[in-house]
């Protein structure tokens, strides 16, 4: 078998990546992952050989009830050139022991752009395959095009489909009633065995023939590295036969539900022209800011608010994340006022502030439609740090009087008088809440009834959270509500006193991380750093200091902040490889990329300011690994984690909201302080 050697380049700041194949590497090709999104929450994705290795790739994986209860509708395409009389198979699937067919070798580029972008040379004729997502619907367009028609006889275009919910996998055993009716232009099939819309393929060049196929075990390597199944049979109709004659091109469309085709030029055109207007803001932070910029967009959702007007709301992450709200607003200042994009933050605090229930924004929304979920003890309190960083950077003050300052005022006195788990303000001022039994704190990894990394009580972060919300609320409201005001500030006084007594440990020159009934968690974790990096801290500027530097020599990583000490007995170096052993190493000790854009900030705090340009220099070295990894995975993504150990291999999800989101604003803070001197 022939490998793959990966040759990367970006000619210039805006331009997509370009991956050009050589014969060397299959293995680091099958690590790269591309993936596209729609505001219906559908997307598309796979590797830059078109292989799949996840149960989760395909090339339509629709929202049926937008943005969830996605569909793995269309997973792959087979093609098969006839030049000069011989056939050429193009494709590339992963079976037990075996590669076939082998249509890497005749892959000569792989582009990164707007639309996907595979290039094949085949006996010097080159085809082009571009697949591209529509904007407003379930639906795909994979778009042909041969330079030299003439010389090729037919393209044999195979679709296989799985129909299925995009956690399974399909099995020829299990039962399934696929019914297949022929259209002029293509088919419709649908499987009567489950609740699925049905999947329409069709195309105004290729005609579709008959001829029903099981294919079976398909492998997909990812899953099999994460201890799950790696197997899966899929079901071909038949095959859509272009005669390409004088025509150049071909488009075969695949749509979930209704039929959808849509004109792919102008498409490209759209999504490009509404790109430029928002990459605007970050072009001077350079060719990764751009980038995270235009991959921001693969989060961001439309999901109506109570009243059913527009909303939107904020993927936490691909391949399997649907909409969690304390990583949708840890992520929205990166996400969306970086990139000045104040309307869809609006949208996005709607959405949330109408399904407020008992101080509480949900700790997610249901990935199938259900009622939400409100399990955090956080995420509330994350948004109100979002709302103040929305005024902060541009936001409309006239949103913040109307829909934010009650939102947030809502949060605070609930939790204050008490809410759900038992969450609510003690007489030291402190906000506690949870059991032993319960995980709602951002490190929430359990396993049966047993939290892994038990956080109840009185948690570090939980309580810079509550106190910045407090100085925020007492200063905004000075103008308009100088009684309510002045309480809020009393009580972030008395809230400051208490955190500084109950997690300051003076020994060690580092914050506690919890306080409960069982006595004080020294553990040595990264939450205390938002006690630096939040708008307000409840420390003197001596131990923001010492928080600071003491998570710069024991947990930063290149890759964002270690979960756990390695001196601690519990640390454990590597993510996986079964789900257990994952749960278990999750936050103890596990990289998080999202946690680099605290450091930073609470870095860039405690700085010397009269060594600015060596502070810059310095968050730009912490930064630049990030450039590269960018390349390595989910392409222009930043993953969800690492291992704690190096070389700090990426896991979990190839595309994480809150880890684009903060490295993103963590490069323009860099340059916002390099900006002040």
């Amino acid at each position: 078998m022939r490998n793959v050697k990966t040759v990367q380049k970006i000619l210039s700041q805006n331009a997509p990546l370009e991956i050009i194949t050589q014969p060397d590497d299959l293995n680091s090709m099958l690590q790269k992952e591309w993936l596209r999104t729609n505001r219906l929450g559908a997307y598309c994705s796979s590797t830059v050989v078109g292989c799949n290795t996840r149960r989760y790739h395909g090339l339509l994986i629709g929202a049926a009830n937008p943005p969830v209860t996605r569909i793995m509708a269309l997973s792959m395409v087979m093609e098969q050139l006839v030049v000069d009389g011989k056939t050429y198979d193009l494709a590339t699937s992963e079976f037990p022991n075996t590669f076939s067919p082998l249509g890497y070798e005749f892959l000569v580029k792989f582009r990164d752009d707007t639309a996907v972008e595979f290039v094949y040379d085949i006996d010097g004729l080159k085809l082009t395959k571009r697949v591209l997502l529509a904007e407003d619907a379930n639906a795909v367009a994979i778009h042909y095009e041969i330079t030299n028609p003439r010389r090729a006889g037919q393209l044999l275009i195979r679709p296989f489909v799985a129909l299925r919910d995009f956690h399974a996998l399909r099995c020829v055993d299990q039962p399934s009633r696929f019914r297949v009716e022929t259209t002029p232009d293509g088919m419709v099939i649908e499987d009567q065995e489950i609740a699925a819309p049905p999947l329409q393929l069709f195309s105004q060049r290729a005609n579709f023939q008959a001829d029903p196929q099981w294919w079976y075990r398909f492998q997909y390597r990812m899953d099999l590295a994460r201890g799950q199944d790696g197997a899966e049979d899929l079901y071909s109709p038949g095959v859509f036969i272009w005669n390409p004659g004088k025509n150049k091109n071909c488009e075969l469309f695949a749509s979930l539900g209704e039929k959808h085709d849509f004109n792919f030029n102008k498409t490209v055109i759209n999504r490009r022209s509404r790109q430029d207007k928002f990459i605007k803001s970050v072009e001077h932070l350079g060719t990764t800011a751009v980038r995270l910029a235009k991959s921001s967009e693969a989060f961001i959702v439309d999901r109506p608010t109570a009243d059913g007007q527009a909303g939107a709301s904020i993927l936490a992450g691909f391949p399997w994340f649907a909409d969690w709200g304390r990583d949708t607003f840890i992520a929205l200042p990166g996400l969306l006022l970086t990139t000045k994009q104040f309307e869809l933050a609006e949208r996005v605090f709607r959405t949330y502030a109408g399904n407020i229930s008992q101080g509480m924004i949900p700790n997610r929304f249901d990935d199938y439609g259900g009622e939400p979920h409100f399990n955090s003890i956080d995420a509330s309190l994350w948004f109100v740090i979002a709302a103040e960083r929305f005024v902060q950077a541009g936001g409309d003050e006239q949103f913040w009087q109307d829909v934010l300052l009650p939102a947030c005022r809502a949060i605070l006195e609930h939790y204050r008088s008490g809410t759900r788990f038992g969450i609510y303000a003690d007489t030291d001022g402190l906000l506690t809440g949870g059991s032993y039994h319960t995980q709602l704190t951002w490190m929430d990894a359990k396993l049966g009834d047993e939290a892994i990394t038990s956080r109840y009580g009185k948690a570090v972060e939980i309580n810079a959270l509550w106190h910045s919300g407090h100085c925020i609320l007492a200063e905004r409201c000075k103008s308009s509500n100088p009684a309510i005001a002045e309480t809020y500030a009393r009580q972030a006084e008395q809230i400051a006193q208490a955190f500084t007594t109950t997690f300051w440990n003076d020994p060690f020159g580092w914050l506690n991380d919890c306080v409960n009934e069982a006595g004080w968690d020294a553990s040595l974790r990264p939450n205390q750093i938002l006690a630096v990096s939040l708008p307000y801290s409840p420390l003197s500027p001596a131990r923001q200091k010492s928080v600071v530097k003491t998570l710069k020599e024991t947990l930063l990583t290149p890759m964002g902040l270690r979960s756990l000490a390695r001196e601690d007995p519990r640390y454990r170096p590597i993510y996986g490889p079964d789900w257990e052993s994952r749960e278990r190493a999750y936050h103890q000790g596990t990289v998080w990329g999202w946690l680099i854009g605290p450091f930073i900030e609470a870095y860039l705090k405690v700085a010397d300011p009269t060594s600015r340009a060596a502070n810059v220099s310095q968050a730009n070295q912490w930064l630049a690994d990030f450039d590269i990894h960018i390349n390595e995975a989910g392409l222009g993504f930043v993953s969800e984690i690492f291992d704690g150990d190096s070389p700090h291999h990426p896991r979990g999800c190839y595309a994480q909201a809150w880890s684009v989101a903060e490295v993103l604003r963590a490069k323009a803070l860099v340059a916002e302080y390099e900006k002040a001197e």
